[in-house]
């Protein structure tokens, strides 16, 4: 931590509560965020004149259009996000529900591409948001695929906490789902990040056979009937080989 920069990562910690708050006022960052009032300010100051940083005529903060040109910067630089998009487009309309694209960061999974329901109340998914490789289908999807040697490490290294009123939380069962989804080739959540919520998902491969990314149907759990769940699982996992085809896997070979 000594070789760190500690104004910069502060400076972080703060856009970071953008994640979750489209906007803040001073107040709310120092509640939120727990800072000192006076470092808050002084970095606010600075994020602001640099331009990652607005505030409106009510005082309150959010990101600013820098942001806008970074991130289209990234998003141009994940082919996989570019192939993905269509055929996300296609399930939606296919289901009507939100898709979900993420890819591991670590011990982490982060969404980077989504398609929202078009139906009225809907699943509130940001691009860029993260979630532990253990909760939720379209993050566990990526976990259930890596090699046996890095999960392994992983389900050693890991605390498993409650996010959601089902979050998995016990070492064996989270042992025993990701067994049936190795072996299902899909994973199902129910209120694991968001109670009330079902997520289905398949993993992404790439032409070297590896487990690249995640995709999910996910909405209100009510509208998972027992009778459209089969129907889901079946599209998410067509939807999935056939992007996994468009990054050279082969779905032919043993």
């Amino acid at each position: 931590m000594q070789n760190k920069n500690k104004t910069v990562i502060k400076s972080m910690d703060l856009l970071t509560l953008f994640l979750t708050h489209p906007k803040l006022s001073f107040n709310e960052m120092i509640k939120v965020s727990g800072m000192p009032k006076t470092s808050v300010h002084r970095m606010l100051g600075s994020l602001e004149d640099m331009g990652f940083l607005d505030k409106d005529e009510d005082g309150k903060y959010s990101l600013g259009l820098l942001f806008l040109q970074y991130g289209q910067l990234v998003a141009d630089r994940l082919d996989i996000r570019q192939i993905a998009l269509p055929y996300m487009k296609f399930l939606r309309d296919e289901m009507g529900e939100a898709v979900n694209l993420t890819i591991r960061d670590q011990h982490e999974a982060m969404y980077i591409e989504k398609v929202d329901t078009t139906q009225p109340v809907r699943l509130y998914t940001a691009i860029g948001r993260k979630s532990p490789l253990y909760a939720g289908a379209c993050s566990r999807v990526l976990l259930a695929f890596l090699p046996e040697d890095e999960l392994e490490q992983y389900l050693q290294d890991v605390e498993l906490r409650a996010i959601g009123s089902g979050t998995i939380t016990d070492q064996e069962k989270l042992r025993k789902v990701l067994k049936e989804t190795q072996r299902n080739g899909y994973t199902i959540s129910n209120s694991e990040l968001e109670d009330y919520t079902t997520s289905i998902a398949a993993p992404i491969f790439n032409h070297k056979r590896e487990v690249v990314a995640g995709i999910s149907v996910a909405g209100p759990n009510v509208r998972f009937q027992a009778e459209t769940i089969p129907v889901i699982i079946d599209k998410v996992k067509e939807v999935a080989e056939k992007i996994s085809v468009k990054l050279g896997y082969d779905n032919k070979k043993e």
